[in-house]
């Protein structure tokens, strides 16, 4: 069989959630089915690193995706024609999008419906391309995947789609690390804030992430802080808004905020395993992979009680209102004075990282694959 993937997110030193989900999974299935041929399909120049066996035959699709036109012609034109040239047996999506116009059986992964609830979060010409063309695409493929129950059931609520046309696939944890001696975690906290303890955030600084929320939550926490604890802030600016800069220059202790950029994936492990803890409550959430990444490394996560984190997180985590300032700000203090309040979340951490596994993941995606040829 010949499987189409599409692969445009694999984009290298800038992967985000889907890019992770696409990469693990991908090289896994290709090394362990060299009895089918894989189509990746790329709209621009791409590393090599990502062709992940001989069986990997990689193909650049123009236009390159740049907005939602740009994104429409790549679907609706580029794909197809290279479909039939190849003539592919199936179409696997790791995003909300596949193509309407290749005729054949489609696979797609459906991470979130935050832009159906939360459509105010995106640019507005991006907000009308998922909000008129998601649901056509999760109708017309033939079997979805998602990554949490909580995804799962709003699907079904919000798009009317036959439950059991989905199929819950968890995200997968990272290995676990290697723990850092306490001299590494001080070299590291010298390197980023001076030699101060620290929270961190990870992730693209977005109005759904509720940076806002959290940097007020932050500036409360402070008002009663003693030890010089910091706030590491990992991710990339894309996003910042009006509402984020205007919290912004409300803060009263901006000189305790470090803002790093985005890291590659062992300087983020290194920042995470000498923290005090995560500080990830974002307003929607279909998984929420740093929760997991937290874990690997173990260290204590606060999280929002909201759509999918609670589920992942299980009792391994504080739970909070992200709309709430105080509870944010309660929490923090909670972790900052408590050691064995961390020591207990950091071992149920342990146990709850167990559950997602990357092999688990590849192997139910290939399951719902397989059952999608065979139905073919």
């Amino acid at each position: 069989m010949r499987i189409a993937v599409n692969t445009r997110l694999l984009l290298r030193d800038k992967l985000d959630g889907i890019g992770i989900f696409t990469r693990e999974t991908m090289r896994r299935i290709v090394q362990n089915h060299p009895e089918h041929e894989f189509l990746f399909l790329f709209d621009r120049p791409f590393s090599s690193e990502y062709i992940f066996a001989e069986n990997v035959m990689p193909h650049i699709v123009a236009p390159l995706v740049r907005e939602p036109l740009t994104c429409l012609l790549w679907q609706e034109w580029g794909v197809p024609r290279l479909l039939r040239r190849q003539g592919a047996d199936l179409l696997f999506s790791p995003e909300p999008m596949h193509s309407l116009r290749a005729d054949l059986p489609k696979v797609e992964v459906i991470h979130d419906l935050n832009y159906e609830h939360r459509p105010d979060y995106l640019p507005f010409i991006w907000r009308t391309y998922y909000r008129w063309f998601s649901k056509r695409y999760a109708k017309n493929a033939n079997r979805l995947v998602t990554v949490s129950k909580f995804s799962r059931e709003d699907i079904v609520e919000t798009y009317g789609i036959p439950k059991d046309r989905i199929d819950v696939i968890y995200n997968g944890s990272p290995e676990r690390s290697k723990r850092l001696s306490v001299q590494e975690q001080q070299d590291v906290r010298d390197q980023y804030t001076g030699g101060f303890p620290y929270f961190y955030f990870v992730g693209t600084l977005h109005q759904r992430k509720n940076i806002a929320g959290m940097l007020r939550g932050f500036d409360l926490f402070k008002q009663t802080d003693t030890e010089e604890i910091k706030l590491v802030i990992v991710g990339r600016r894309k996003w910042w808004n009006r509402e984020m800069e205007s919290a912004w220059q409300k803060l009263q202790h901006k000189d305790s905020i470090v803002f790093a950029g985005r890291l590659d994936d062992q300087e983020l492990a290194h920042i995470a395993a000498s923290s005090i803890g995560l500080l990830y409550v974002p307003f929607f959430e279909g998984f929420g992979i740093p929760i997991l990444e937290a874990f690997a490394v173990g260290t204590a996560v606060i999280t929002a009680n909201v759509t999918s984190m609670p589920e992942v997180a299980g009792e391994a985590a504080l739970l909070v209102d992200p709309h709430s300032t105080s509870e944010i700000s309660e929490a923090m203090t909670r972790l900052a004075s408590d050691r064995e309040l961390r020591d207990r979340l950091i071992e149920y951490g342990n146990k709850q990282q167990e559950l997602y596994t990357w092999d688990r993941t590849a192997t139910l995606l290939w399951n719902s694959i397989e059952r999608t040829l065979k139905d073919k």
